[in-house]
């Protein structure tokens, strides 16, 4: 019986209601691996509206990535829910492969099985990459491995190309945009897998995928970045942690507008935060970024007009926040603010530097910041460096204690 009145019973009733789909133990869908989580999101997205990938807690091993999908939302039990990236193995390609073939040989394929994630690679003369596409294999016979496409580039033996099990734990194809990601930890085991690029991969990767929200997730250990997100916008982060990944804990990458990172932290990683190229309007509140083999957090290529509030930075080897050296102006990390954050402890492994401004790097502000060298270890010795060639540099309402220098401001000589 309805519970409306006659003069509003009419109404259209046409507001979306999400499915949730548990898997897991007990769940609708059984199963601790990525093939059970990315069974449980297909169906979602099937459905075509929103929906909720509720992952019950358990270690869900993961010898591919799981595909994110548009509108939807995956959910764990917090610390309970832990996604394992697998052992990574690589083989040399044996076989010369165009950029039409749907297969690459191999010298050892023991490491291959269908379903898994595969990375082929290939380099130039110095070493760098030159090629890198992410597959899944679909087969394997002998020393051949089937790809479930053709990889578009080509990858030659003269060319040390491999083929490789490495994957992000979480990505999407571009293009997949409005996903949250909740209350679950990536694990990338990286003791036990090869380094990868993180303009290539990570914990988390994606490219071109707009408005994700990431709430309490932890991504950690992975032999890469953290949280690697290329030309994204308004991808936002609620108490996330990025700890103990060999290069950057979270990276926006190129062209990322408006990134929030609201009490995250960056620990123990290569970089805490990394501001890739042309990221602009972000924001950094709260948190902290401790204990990073680099910088606490980097800003640099056209990364302007980014806010940095009530942050601790404190053993960070060579800074604590590092404005890096553009090329020419133009190129600077300009207009960029910097309040309320709290520095000790930095740089012991260069110039003992909390905030060092390189370069041409114009209109930085940096107010009611507090910077200590008083861990009686003479480990940051100065708080913040100005180079000759900065300009508009604004320093207000800052305490400084017991430091060598307060505050060295080379635009004076």
């Amino acid at each position: 019986m309805s519970h409306l009145s006659p003069d509003t019973d009419n109404r259209t009733r046409s507001l979306p209601q999400g499915l949730t789909l548990t898997v897991g133990r007990g769940g609708d869908l059984e199963g601790c691996d990525d093939r059970a989580l990315q069974a449980g999101i297909d169906y979602l997205a099937r459905l075509g509206g929103p929906g909720t990938l509720q992952i019950l807690p358990g270690d869900y091993e993961m010898a591919n990535a799981l595909y994110l999908r548009t509108g939807i939302t995956v959910r764990g039990a917090g610390s309970d829910t832990v996604l394992h990236k697998l052992p990574s193995h690589t083989s040399t390609i044996t076989r010369e492969s165009d950029w039409y073939e749907n297969r690459v040989t191999v010298e050892d394929s023991s490491g291959f099985a269908p379903g898994c994630g595969i990375m082929l690679r290939s380099y130039t003369d110095s070493g760098s990459l030159r090629e890198v596409v992410r597959d899944t294999v679909v087969g394997v016979e002998g020393k051949e491995v089937y790809l479930s496409r053709r990889p578009e580039k080509n990858f030659w033996c003269e060319d040390q190309a491999t083929a490789s099990t490495l994957f992000p734990v979480l990505t999407a194809e571009e293009g997949v945009c409005d996903v949250t990601v909740e209350h679950l930890v990536l694990d990338g085991h990286r003791d036990a897998n090869e380094e990868i690029n993180g303009n290539y991969s990570g914990g988390v990767f994606l490219q071109q995928c707009h408005r994700y929200l990431f709430r309490k997730v932890t991504s950690r250990s992975y032999h890469g970045d953290g949280f690697s997100f290329q030309i994204c916008d308004d991808v936002r982060f609620e108490s996330c942690q990025a700890l103990d990944n060999s290069n950057l804990g979270f990276h926006p990458g190129s062209g990322s507008q408006r990134p929030v990172f609201s009490e995250c932290i960056g620990d123990g990683n290569g970089q805490g935060i990394f501001f890739c190229w042309g990221v602009t309007d972000g924001l950094v509140e709260g948190g902290q970024f401790c204990d990073n083999t680099d910088y606490g957090i980097s800003i640099g290529h056209r990364d302007t007009d980014n806010r940095i509030q009530g942050a601790r930075f404190s053993g960070n080897h060579k800074t604590g926040l590092r404005f890096r050296e553009p090329s020419h102006v133009y190129r600077g990390g300009h207009r960029n603010v910097i309040e309320g954050c709290s520095f000790s402890d930095n740089g012991f492994a260069e110039d003992g530097v909390g905030i060092d401004i390189r370069g041409s790097t114009h209109d930085t502000t940096i107010h009611d910041c507090h910077f200590d060298g008083a861990s009686g270890q003479a480990r940051q010795q100065i708080g913040v460096r100005i180079s000759e060639q900065s300009r508009g540099t604004q320093l207000a309402g800052n305490r400084f204690s017991d430091l060598e220098q307060d505050v060295v401001d080379l635009t004076a000589s």
